[in-house]
């Protein structure tokens, strides 16, 4: 039943009328009786009797004969509600989209295309020794797991068009993940280029309701072996499942923001091992857990040798941070140092286009008083202050209030400094240092897909960065401190992905060059100076395994008002080496309790929140907490 309530988290046996035999198939949505209300449901098998002694009722309605719920995608639902101590109806929900009668309605064409018969080519896989080996078990119907990294420049649209076509010539089906739309319309046009058209379908959350459910139709009834999307595709239902895969896994939009909040990554490992299917998680960084993969000898990793590494990689070069910038008469031009000013120079005489990654979106997104650098804040809510143009007044973040009389509470001071620059002040400096450019924006308001050749600068916020024609003469990585300093356990992890992202966008050496403004000492840049997101990840999982930290262990963050937490805690049987940690604040005045485990008591661990869950759903408890497993954020 769609019921999210965890203590009714089982199947409910049911009566079919006779004048529904036909139709009641294993699959389809109804409707049925409970507690004296008409709620939906899914018609999850058939038997000639039942283990219920009590009188049956009887299913009040087929909704639709179309049997949208698969089988493996139920066993999966299953699966991915216990891993995450969730219920099986908020994962349904995610997997089946809402039904569309008229897509159900519209004339259909159950005929399979036909699999492409050419071999597929493994010369685009020739950077990397085990590439080829990677299509040649694909082709033949086995299931090779892998964990690649991707060389600066690689278009890694048309590789992941490569394996989906050895597997499919191999008679199997695909699925593949990716981030956003971006990556989805590009992986779409390569997957078109490659099989044809008509062989795969987009599934995505922004299709819409009609283009959505069309395209899940199409993959349910076999129309069509591959599936691609965002993270809306990790459940769709592909028959003779022969490879998942996942682009740029560490992605925070891989992550499903709604119970049991699953990751996609997740899910598709879950469905390697349901359905005995390849593997391929790839990306320019890497992240703990795919290192993981690789350390316990479930995947094996593609990379290139060091040779090719050094051949294709962009002249890098680190900058200090704030003590050079401080004796660097550069910085206060556009504030670069003169290093990152001249390589900028230097491309744009070159009539070749620069990419300058900016942190953070905006004008001014954090301010201080310029007398003690105080953070200025509001003081309605205590939220951070914020310019929003050059003349603009503060305003703050939070609730929007105007703060025109702004005065800092530790000294009296009215004066305001900019604490971070975003991509819209940056753009602005920029344009005065070198007149008569061209100066684009790309970020949340206007995501640029691809910009010419010629010289211009491109300011952008990270995962917003165009491809440019031909490649970019130079990358600025600029505001390190904000990326590293966040308080947050993926901190350098999430950096180094970003940097390496906007990295791969220039054009290799010795026409390429990106300049980072930080410090040439630290991990995550000695990682993207070497173009080694294999070295930062296997150092980041043994400093995890150190501390207690996932991927190493399994940890449950349980968040809500301080006594529901603690009353969900109590009726919980937590497994005897279960270690409890905190509380801690949380957001709207809320606490969070963690709950650490070693991985192979994960499954107790998610069994027990649950069970708990459902207790304190039973006694209509008032407040409610929420349980992530493995959530991105820790803090």
């Amino acid at each position: 039943m769609d019921v999210g309530l965890a203590h009714l988290d089982r199947p409910f046996d049911y009566l079919v009328p006779a004048e529904l035999d036909e139709v009641a198939v294993p699959g389809t949505r109804v409707k049925v009786r409970f507690a004296g209300q008409l709620v939906d449901g899914w018609l999850l098998a058939r038997a000639d009797d039942s283990g219920h002694t009590g009188r049956l009722a009887y299913l009040e309605k087929v909704v639709s004969p179309e049997p949208v719920l698969a089988p493996e995608i139920a066993r999966l639902a299953r699966a991915v509600a216990d891993r995450y101590a969730g219920s099986l109806a908020d994962v349904l929900r995610l997997a089946v989209p809402p039904r569309h009668a008229r897509v159900e309605k519209e004339p259909r064409d159950d005929q399979p295309t036909a699999a492409p018969t050419e071999a597929v080519d493994p010369r685009g896989w020739r950077d990397y020794p085990t590439g080829p080996a990677l299509l040649r078990a694909l082709a033949d119907g086995r299931a090779p797991r892998a964990v690649w990294s991707a060389l600066p420049g690689e278009d890694w649209t048309a590789r992941y068009a490569d394996a989906v076509a050895a597997t499919v010539a191999g008679g199997r089906g695909a699925v593949v993940v990716v981030p956003d739309a971006r990556d989805l319309d590009r992986l779409d046009a390569a997957l078109t280029g490659v099989l044809g058209p008509g062989r795969h379908v987009s599934l995505s959350a922004a299709l819409g309701p009609a283009r959505r459910y069309r395209a899940f139709l199409a993959a349910r009834r076999g129309q069509v072996p591959v599936v691609i999307g965002t993270r809306a595709a990790m459940f769709a239902p592909v028959r003779r499942l022969g490879l998942v895969a996942i682009w740029d896994d560490g992605d925070d939009l891989h992550s499903e923001p709604r119970a049991p909040y699953p990751h996609a990554r997740d899910v598709l490992l879950t469905r390697v091992h349901l359905a005995e299917a390849g593997a391929l998680v790839g990306g320019y960084a890497r992240t703990a857990e795919a290192q993981l993969l690789v350390e316990t000898g479930w995947a094996r990793e593609v990379v290139a040798d060091r040779a090719t590494v050094r051949a294709r990689v962009p002249a890098i070069a680190p900058t200090g941070d704030d003590p050079q910038l401080a004796r660097d008469p550069g910085a206060a031009t556009a504030r670069l140092p003169s290093l990152a000013w001249t390589a900028a120079r230097d491309a744009i005489r070159q009539d070749l286009p620069v990419l300058v990654q900016v942190p953070r979106r905006g004008y001014l997104p954090s301010i201080s008083c310029a007398e003690c650098r105080t953070p200025a804040r509001c003081a309605h809510c205590a939220g951070p202050l914020a310019l929003p143009s050059a003349g603009g007044t503060p305003a703050c973040r939070w609730c929007a209030r105007v703060a025109a009389a702004y005065a800092c509470p530790e000294c009296g001071g009215r004066r305001l400094r900019a604490a971070v620059t975003g991509a819209r002040r940056t753009a602005e400096e920029l344009g005065r240092a070198f007149p008569g450019v061209t100066v684009r924006t790309s970020g949340r308001e206007e995501v640029l897909t691809d910009v010419p050749g010629g010289a211009a600068l491109v300011v952008a916020t990270p995962g917003a960065e165009p491809v440019a024609e031909g490649g970019y003469g130079t990358v600025l990585l600029l505001d390190s401190w904000a990326l590293l300093t966040r308080a947050d356990l993926r901190a350098g992890e999430e950096a180094l992905r970003r940097w390496l992202a906007a990295a791969a966008l220039a054009r290799p050496a010795p026409a390429g060059r990106v300049v980072v403004v930080a410090d040439g000492a630290l991990a995550p840049v000695q990682a993207l100076l070497r173009w080694d997101a294999g070295w930062f990840a296997g150092r980041e999982l043994a400093e995890r395994r150190e501390l207690g930290f996932p991927p190493a262990v399994r940890m449950a963050s349980v968040t809500g008002a301080a006594e529901a937490v603690a009353d969900l805690l109590a009726a919980a049987r937590l497994p005897a080496d279960a270690e409890v940690l905190g509380p801690v604040p949380a957001e709207e005045g809320r606490e969070r309790m963690l709950v650490r485990v070693p991985r192979a008591r994960a499954g107790a661990l998610a069994e027990a929140l649950h069970s708990a869950a459902g207790v304190r759903a039973a006694r209509k408890a008032a407040d409610p907490v929420r349980l992530q497993v493995d959530p991105l954020s820790l803090f």
